[in-house]
């Protein structure tokens, strides 16, 4: 039998994670120079309302190498093999503490999604599903190895305040974008986040015309499942994009979730993101 964990950054549904026993480490979240545990003893809302009262921006911390080892310990004894899935390592060094805490155990192995949020999770789920259905670790490995470089995970901003405060975009870029009504949509690539379009105008045109141009034409995608993420204090540009996706019609599961505190941390409230698969032989 083989267990998955995955860290806290992966944003999947806590109910989808207790169904298939995955176990999750949550990131350290510094606020107010106390640290807490993303999902754990802290929330969202409770960075949202630090930020609103003035307080400074929310910082993470990566799960350190002795809590990766005691965990995985004991997990190896326990099953044939352990895969355990991280945020990419150009946005955490949880990869590299969870490669040296799994050194020494031959039956656990550490893999890099090379992404974050949801696009971490899908192979988390990925994983899990294999797993349930008796694969063993090197078919999962493989699996996950053939889905990583055609994951595409984006997201647009509302608001650019929080990576303003984090120093991961000028004070003049952010007040051009908010004087301007820009919105970023950023995108993974490689391992690491770039700006691959602006919208202009009301969030509410601009989830549709970002949903637009991301599936407006595409015969290259894989069509079994989707994952839509907010970082919304409300349900409305989750509503919005949900109707979208309904209307198109041409996926066979859409799974919604809500950003943890990690991702909160750098993109703030109003932020919403589609995870989306090409096909094996759409190829990069």
């Amino acid at each position: 039998m083989i267990k998955i964990t995955t860290d806290s950054t992966c944003d999947l549904p806590g109910a989808v994670l207790e169904w298939y026993g995955i176990e999750r480490f949550p990131l350290g979240v510094v606020k107010g120079g106390e640290l807490y545990h993303d999902g754990v003893d802290i929330t969202t809302a409770d960075i949202a309302a630090h930020v609103d009262a003035g307080g400074e921006i929310t910082t993470t911390n990566a799960v350190n190498i002795a809590d990766y080892e005691e965990r995985f310990r004991a997990l190896s004894a326990q099953y044939d093999g352990v895969i355990h899935l991280n945020i990419g390592p150009g946005f955490s060094c949880c990869h590299q503490n969870a490669k040296l805490a799994a050194e020494e155990l031959p039956n656990v192995y550490v893999f890099s999604s090379e992404n974050l949020s949801v696009g971490h999770g899908m192979l988390v789920l990925a994983a899990a599903e294999a797993a349930e259905a008796g694969k063993g670790s090197e078919e999962i490995l493989a699996l996950l190895a053939s889905m990583t470089p055609r994951l595409e995970m984006s997201f647009v901003l509302d608001r650019l305040d929080y990576m303003k405060k984090g120093g991961r975009c000028s004070a003049v870029t952010a007040l051009g974008a908010n004087l301007l009504r820009l919105h970023p949509c950023i995108e993974v690539a490689d391992g690491q986040m770039g700006v691959v379009k602006k919208y202009r105008g009301s969030m509410e045109r601009v989830i549709t015309d970002y949903l637009e141009d991301r599936l407006k034409g595409r015969e290259d995608l894989d069509l079994s499942r989707a994952l839509l993420v907010d970082t919304c204090p409300d349900d409305h540009l989750a509503s919005i994009a949900r109707e979208y996706l309904r209307e198109d019609g041409r996926f066979g599961e859409i799974i919604e979730t809500k950003a943890g505190c990690t991702i909160f941390s750098h993109c703030g409230p109003g932020t919403l993101g589609i995870l989306l698969v090409r096909k094996e032989s759409a190829g990069l």
